[in-house]
């Protein structure tokens, strides 16, 4: 029967190669999306993790997420990171640092680079932000205070910007104002489609001079003492800024405070639903293969009409027949899944959009496992067709 379903296959070697392609194409997706998904998971989680579990971000808005008007929300500033560094009180906060964000182009010599952010901030961001030099040093709280002109690069900006040169003492040009470069942080490396090494880092009031002007802020960075004070940390956090915003009523908070666990647990949640919806869409050419199966089987029969006619007047009965046609659909689909997953996972090894991919071994599994099911399936009608024909009726067919 193997024999027999073999020869049949080979006897028409491009209608089954293009079979088992569509089979191919429908198992390399499901194992390359889902891997897709994955991978934009873990860099989602290592990007965040990277931070710290320690790391809580106050932002403006309603905590609750209401439908109150913007202009009414009082934005964060200076004078709120300053409330909060100087609560005696709180045992909980480590250090606070206010951030702005801006976007502008870097000029060294002939070179013009646009960083993917300028960030304006204290000397405390860069040990809340788990951010550590490469080379060179930090900015201090003298430069703060002094509003003195340096930086730090991200390590893709100063890659861009200096190649193999030493940026440390060499001075950019940030807005029309020129930066000398004090360090460089090491490499943490892209998380899908942002670059956190794609980064200017300098003085908050150096920043709004030449940018963002001496009002609000984006956002305040606190570091709690530990993981385990983060809870407290955010109960100071929520009294001293209900203080510094005339507040009374905890529910009408105008910012929210967002730790790392949180965001984690909603990113986690986000990309599951992008991983399934990737899984779904992948799931489709798998289905389309195994059409292209039932399609292929058919014009076989019809073409071979005649020799199942003899074999069956021969003797052969009707299980044989049923059996052979069967085996040829399923050789199909095994061919074109083994094929299939060695195409997702030789696929897999390769950045996908800023993503690298990691292959789940039991979408491998599944997928293999489908496609042999879906040869079966799709291939059953055919071969009980195939079956069913009376030797008379198939031995005068032309």
């Amino acid at each position: 029967m193997l024999r027999f379903a073999v020869g049949g296959l080979a006897a028409n070697k491009v209608r089954s190669a293009l079979t088992m392609l569509g089979v191919l194409i429908g198992v390399a997706s499901v194992i390359l999306l889902l891997a897709v998904g994955n991978g934009s998971s873990v860099a989602v989680k290592e990007s965040i993790t990277s931070l710290g579990t320690n790391s809580l971000t106050v932002s403006s808005g309603s905590a609750s997420g209401g439908s109150r008007a913007t202009s009414s929300v009082k934005k964060l500033t200076v004078a709120d990171a300053k409330a909060l560094a100087a609560d005696t009180d709180s045992t909980a906060i480590k250090s606070v640092a206010p951030v702005v964000t801006t976007s502008g182009t870097a000029l060294y010599g002939d070179i013009s680079y646009s960083p993917g952010s300028i960030v304006g901030t204290y000397p405390a961001y860069f040990e809340t932000a788990n951010q550590k030099v490469a080379h060179g040093e930090y900015f201090t709280d003298d430069d703060v205070l002094g509003s003195r002109k340096v930086a730090v690069l991200g390590a893709t900006t100063a890659k861009q910007l200096f190649d193999t040169v030493d940026p440390v003492g060499k001075k950019i040009v940030l807005g029309g104002t020129p930066f000398t470069v004090v360090g460089v942080l090491q490499a943490k490396g892209g998380s899908g489609f942002t670059d956190p090494d794609d980064v200017v880092i300098a003085p908050l009031p150096t920043v709004q001079n030449a940018f963002t002007g001496f009002g609000s802020v984006n956002q305040i960075l606190v570091q709690a003492g530990s993981a385990d004070s983060t809870t407290a940390a955010q109960a100071e956090i929520t009294r001293v800024l209900l203080g510094t915003h005339a507040i009374a009523d905890p529910t009408k908070a105008d910012f929210r405070i967002t730790s790392q666990s949180s965001l984690l647990t909603a990113r986690e949640s986000t990309t599951k639903t992008f991983t399934v919806l990737l899984g779904a869409v992948a799931a489709i050419s798998l289905l389309v293969g195994g059409i292209g199966i039932t399609n292929i089987m058919l014009v076989t029969v019809t073409e071979r009409t005649r020799e199942i006619g003899i074999r069956k007047a021969l003797g052969a009965p009707r299980a044989v027949i049923l059996g052979q046609f069967l085996t040829e659909s399923t050789l199909l689909s095994v061919l074109g899944a083994g094929l299939g997953v060695a195409a997702g996972i030789a696929g897999s090894h390769f950045s996908i959009v800023g993503i690298k991919p990691v292959v789940i071994p039991e979408s491998v599994i599944g997928a293999f496992g489908i496609a042999v099911a879906i040869g079966l399936f799709f291939g059953s009608y055919p071969a009980n067709r195939a079956a069913s024909l009376r030797p008379i009726d198939a031995l005068r067919h032309e």
